[in-house]
Formats: C-alpha cells, sequence, structure tokens
C-alpha cells in the first residue's frame, strides 16, 4: 500500500505561474488550519506538518507569516471545505478536495473541468469507497519493530509499517494523526519527514493508454489551475 502514495496528488510547481499558485494554496490552508486548531504550531500539530511541508515545497516564510497572522486576527474571508468525486479520462476515479468561500462557484469550476475532459462528476460517496483515507509518515529508518512498538505504547491505532530500503513509512486512521507524529518525535526525537499528511490512497489502478493519457494530464492541469482546489487524488496509471 506505502508505494500507492507516490500517485498522491497534484500540487506541483511547473512555472512561475504554478508557484505562485502553490503558495496560494498553502496560504489558504495555513489560515484555515491555524484559524480552526491555533496559531501555535508546538499545540497544533497538523499545523506544524503543513508549515514544514509548505517550507520542503520551498514556500516563501512571508507567506506562511501572513496566513498565520490573518489567523491570529481572527477575521478576514471564511473558507469551508468542499470535495467532489467523479470518473476521469479513461474511467479512473478521482477525488477533489476544495477549500472555498463560495461553494456554488467552486462547484461549476470543477465540474466544467469534467465535462471538457470527457470526464463524470459523480454524486457524494460514488468513489469514496475506493479508496482508504490515512495519515502517513514515511522516513529513514531500518527497525520496524521499534517504530510499532513506539507507536503501540502511545496506544496508537496503526493500519500498517512498512520497510523498504531503509525507509519506514507508517500508515494510520486520518483521526491519529496528531496522536502518532507525536508518539515518533516523542520517542525518536526530531525527524525529518518525507512524507507528513493525511492522504487518500487509491485501493487498486485503472491503467490509461492513448488519448486518454493526454485528457488525464489536461483534466489535471485544468484542477491545478483553479485556486480553490488543495489536492486532486487519482487511481489512474499512465
Amino acid at each position: 500500500m506505502g508505494r500507492a502514495y507516490q500517485n498522491r496528488k497534484v500540487s506541483m510547481a511547473k512555472t512561475s505561474d504554478m508557484k505562485a499558485k502553490v503558495y496560494s494554496k498553502y496560504g489558504r490552508e495555513i489560515y484555515v488550519c491555524a484559524k480552526s486548531g491555533g496559531v501555535d504550531p508546538n499545540g497544533n500539530l497538523t499545523l506544524r506538518g503543513l508549515i514544514e511541508r509548505a517550507k520542503k515545497d520551498q514556500v516563501p516564510t512571508h507567506v506562511i507569516e501572513k496566513a498565520l497572522d490573518k489567523a491570529k486576527g481572527g477575521g478576514g474571508e471564511d473558507f469551508y471545505p468542499a470535495r467532489y468525486e467523479g470518473y476521469g479520462p479513461g474511467n479512473c476515479m478521482v477525488i477533489v478536495d476544495c477549500l472555498t468561500d463560495n461553494p456554488n462557484r467552486t462547484f461549476g469550476d470543477v465540474r466544467l473541468c469534467f465535462t471538457k475532459t470527457k470526464s463524470k462528476i459523480g454524486t457524494p460517496g460514488s468513489v469514496m469507497h475506493m479508496f482508504d483515507h490515512n495519515a502517513i509518515f514515511a522516513f529513514q529508518h531500518d527497525d520496524e519493530d521499534t517504530v510499532l512498538e513506539a507507536l503501540l505504547a502511545a496506544d496508537v491505532d496503526v493500519t500498517e509499517v512498512e520497510n523498504e530500503n531503509g525507509k519506514i513509512t507508517v500508515f494510520t486512521p486520518p483521526t491519529e494523526y496528531a496522536k502518532a507524529k507525536q508518539a515518533l518525535t516523542d520517542y525518536f526525537g526530531e525527524i525529518d519527514f518525507e512524507v507528513d499528511e493525511i492522504q487518500f490512497l487509491p485501493k487498486g489502478v485503472t491503467k490509461i493508454a492513448g488519448d486518454d493519457v493526454a485528457l488525464m494530464e489536461k483534466f489535471l492541469d485544468m484542477l491545478n489551475e483553479l485556486d480553490d482546489v488543495q489536492n486532486v487524488y487519482y487511481d489512474a496509471e499512465f
């Protein structure tokens, strides 16, 4: 299951314009996370992980600080999560996670991405059952038994621990994210996590080829252009 997270989501910057969009998406997510769970990363482990991930993706410090300052003020926009499901090119399964201040606008924008690429937006739950929702932590270590013991000692509900070529990947339910991260850092000290986030992992793959590959690339590019779209998960294998 661990290798499936490499298929995980579309948020990589390809150009300077795309970098600006990535910064904007991180800023929005940090703002929402800090506003709901507190602006102190030491007391809000989800926020801390988000900030660390933003820094690894080379988001400028001023973008992060601006989002935190905005959350401290208590004002600003109210963003709400919105999730859309459906079938992409080649009948692959897709989940689109958004943060929006206008659900009607966002639904229309996302639906257009589907319709313009011969895809079909579905109803809530139409493909969700074909994905696992997991908190995932990946870091360099060579003893999965020690990692598992540390998690179990902290009463963390562990789904799976994998060891591949000296890299440990831990999977837990998303509700265990903060507890699992705290248990790992308490036991091993500061860890340089290669992966530290909550994702949807496909249970299988849908192989696409031919014209569907180009349509899938167009579909993902269109979604990534939308400011409201935060993450896109899919089971397509090119």
